[in-house]
């Protein structure tokens, strides 16, 4: 697997909670290194800019993210929250978050690694306590743990992303089918 950072989900702190693959088989973790992170805070768009990440934040993010993850799904399930998971996103959206800042040539956010963590974790509040609920859909593959904002026309999503996971479970239904249709009729 590679360290590419994938944003499908539709929204920051699902993309946060995405950045453990494979929660039901071969966990698979993005955050190795500060850097990982700190990139996973460019990329997704949270910030522009961001103060070097130290393991310290590392930890604080993979607890952020295992929170949020256990809020959505208890959500999906109809489940009550944990308090625990709870705690750990509400203290994370009481800090200062990040600040866009308007300059000459346009909106700029540069931010400490906690600042940016706050901002997902706001994003987590909004998204679990807003219109978005009923979209969230978790992936079709059995082998994907992400869950993402469904808002294809009349809410039909299977997949977090064709590329990812809906082309290979497509092609492997296919492969099944002919192999089905091969196969010499029994009398």
């Amino acid at each position: 697997m590679h360290l590419d950072h994938v944003f499908l989900c539709g929204d920051p702190a699902l993309d946060l909670a995405a950045t453990l693959r494979a929660r039901r088989s071969e966990r698979f973790e993005m955050f190795v290194s500060p850097e990982r992170l700190d990139a996973w805070f460019l990329e997704s768009g949270v910030v522009d800019a961001v103060t070097p990440s130290e393991a310290a934040d590392v930890e604080r993010a993979k607890a952020l993210r295992e929170a949020i993850y256990e809020l959505v799904g208890a959500r999906l399930t109809g489940d009550a929250y944990d308090r625990r998971a709870l705690a750990v996103v509400n203290n994370a959206a009481r800090r200062p978050p990040a600040t866009p800042q308007l300059t000459p040539t346009g909106r700029w956010t540069d931010a400490t690694p906690q600042e940016a963590l706050s901002t997902v974790a706001r994003h987590a509040v909004e998204l679990l306590s807003g219109p978005d609920v009923p979209l969230l859909k978790e992936c079709g593959n059995p082998e994907c743990t992400r869950v993402y904002i469904d808002r294809s026309r009349g809410v039909r999503r299977q997949w977090c992303g064709m590329e990812s996971c809906g082309n290979r479970l497509k092609a492997a239904a296919y492969r099944a089918r002919k192999k089905r249709s091969a196969a010499p009729a029994e009398g």
